[in-house]
């Protein structure tokens, strides 16, 4: 079996293996664009940390002079990294914007305040009698060694 011959035969086999790696590249680069418009740091990393393998993959191509697959992966997840940084700046200053305009009354969610408590009938209990007679309690006092 002549050398051209193997290099055929492994051809058939590594090209698919390495567009099989850079489209698994591409997801991942996908990923960790999406992470990064979310503000997930350690998904970043982490679908960064898959991609390359994925990468090394896409680079068996390069056995049978295919480098596109190896280039497609590289160029995905840079063109993706700076989409999704791009997004989030876009993302935080409509929302930096949203929060510096003024709310009108109309808008403004009301919040209910809760009722107080009922005061208990019958003779003062531990902690209950500093309500009921006016007395500041114990823990709310000024410190002494402070007040001087």
């Amino acid at each position: 079996m002549s050398s051209l011959r193997v290099v055929n035969d492994l051809a058939s086999i590594l090209v698919p293996i390495g567009v099989t790696g850079a489209a698994l590249a591409a997801l991942c680069a996908i990923v960790a664009a999406v992470a990064i418009v979310r503000g997930a740091g350690g998904l970043v990393g982490g679908a960064v940390g898959v991609w390359i393998p994925f990468a090394v993959l896409s680079s068996t191509a390069g056995f049978a002079s295919q480098w596109t697959p190896l280039l497609a992966s590289a160029i995905v997840l840079v063109a993706m990294l700076a989409v999704g940084g791009i997004v989030r700046a876009i993302m935080h200053a409509a929302t930096a914007g949203r929060m510096a305009r003024p709310v009108h009354t109309a808008d403004a969610v009301r919040v209910a305040v809760p009722a107080a408590p009922p005061v208990p009938a019958g003779p003062p209990r531990a902690g209950v009698g500093a309500a009921l007679t006016g007395t500041v309690a114990t823990l709310a006092r000024q410190n002494p060694a402070r007040a001087a």
